[in-house]
C-alpha cells in the first residue's frame, strides 16, 4: 500500500508531531473528504506500507523525524512545491531562499533522489507572466542543481473549488488567464532546457495542456516506475480512479483532511 501524506494538506509542515504519534500507534483513521460519518482506519505498519510520499511546501518540521522512520523499515519520497510568487499569491509559503537551505537540507538527509521538486500550478496573470516564470524557473533549478534528479510542473486550472480564491486574487489587482499555445511556446522549451542543464528530468503533472512537442512528458506524482528505480519495488501501475482524468498515477491512500 502506498501512502500519501497528503494531497489534501500539508502534514510535513503542520502535522508533523500527529503523524508521528499514528506512526507509533500503527494506524490512522480518514474521514470520506464527501461525508465525514464514512471514517476508513488506515493500517501505518511498516509491513503494510510500501512507500509514504510526502507532499509539502515545508517540510522542515518532519526532518527531524526522518532518521527514525527510516530505522524503523519505512519507505518514502517527498514531493517539494517550490516556487518564488509574489506574497499575495502564495501567502503561506515559506520564503524562497528559505525553502532553498531546507530543500537542500531534506536532499542530505535523505538523498537527493529522493526529492521531487515541484514547480507548479503555474499560475499566468499581470504579474506572473511568461518572463517572470521562465527567469524563476531557471534561478531556482540553477540552486538546486545536484539536488534533485526531478522536477514535475503543471498549468493551474480554474475550477469550482479555487474560484473564490480567484476573485480574492482580483481584488488584490491579479488578472489571472489561460495561456494560449504562443505562451507555451515562449516558455516550455526555456524550462525544459533549464531542467536538463541541471541534470533534472522534467514532467508534466495531470497537465491537459500537450507539453510533448516541449520536450516535457507526462508524469506522475505517485509514479510506479520511479518507485521501482529508487527503491526497486514493483508497484501494481492501476491508476487511481479518485482522481482527475489526466492524472496517472497510482493508487494510493491519502490519509489528509481539507481544512
Amino acid at each position: 500500500m502506498i501512502i500519501s501524506a497528503s494531497r489534501r494538506t500539508d502534514i510535513p509542515a503542520f502535522y508533523s508531531k500527529w503523524f508521528m504519534n499514528r506512526i507509533y500507534a500503527g494506524y490512522c483513521n480518514v474521514p470520506n473528504p464527501f461525508n465525514k460519518k464514512q471514517v476508513a482506519t488506515v493500517s501505518l505498519k511498516p509491513e503494510d506500507v510500501d512507500i509514504i510520499v510526502f507532499w509539502t511546501r515545508n517540510p522542515l518540521p518532519l526532518i527531524p523525524y526522518l532518521p527514525e522512520l527510516e530505522k524503523m523499515g519505512y519507505r518514502f519520497y517527498f514531493l517539494y512545491t517550490l516556487m518564488n510568487n509574489p506574497k499575495s499569491l502564495d501567502p503561506f509559503s515559506p520564503k524562497c531562499s528559505k525553502a532553498i537551505d531546507t530543500f537542500k537540507k531534506l536532499a542530505d538527509t535523505i538523498g537527493y533522489r529522493k526529492v521531487i521538486w515541484r514547480y507548479d500550478p503555474i499560475v499566468f496573470s499581470n504579474k506572473t507572466d511568461v518572463k517572470f516564470h521562465k527567469k524563476n524557473y531557471k534561478i531556482i533549478g540553477a540552486m538546486l542543481k545536484g539536488f534533485t534528479i526531478r522536477s514535475v510542473i503543471s498549468i493551474v486550472n480554474i475550477y469550482k473549488k479555487n474560484r473564490n480564491r480567484i476573485s480574492l486574487l482580483s481584488d488584490a489587482g491579479f488578472k489571472i488567464f489561460d495561456p494560449d499555445e504562443n505562451m507555451l511556446f515562449e516558455l516550455m522549451p526555456p524550462m525544459a532546457n533549464s531542467a536538463k542543464e541541471n541534470g533534472m528530468e522534467i514532467f508534466s503533472c495531470a497537465e491537459e495542456h500537450d507539453l510533448i512537442p516541449f520536450g516535457i512528458n507526462p508524469g506522475k506524482c505517485i509514479d510506479n516506475k520511479y518507485i521501482m528505480s529508487v527503491f526497486n519495488i514493483d508497484i501494481k501501475s492501476k491508476k487511481d480512479p479518485g482522481q482527475r482524468k489526466a492524472c496517472g498515477g497510482v493508487v494510493s491512500k491519502d490519509i489528509g483532511m481539507y481544512e
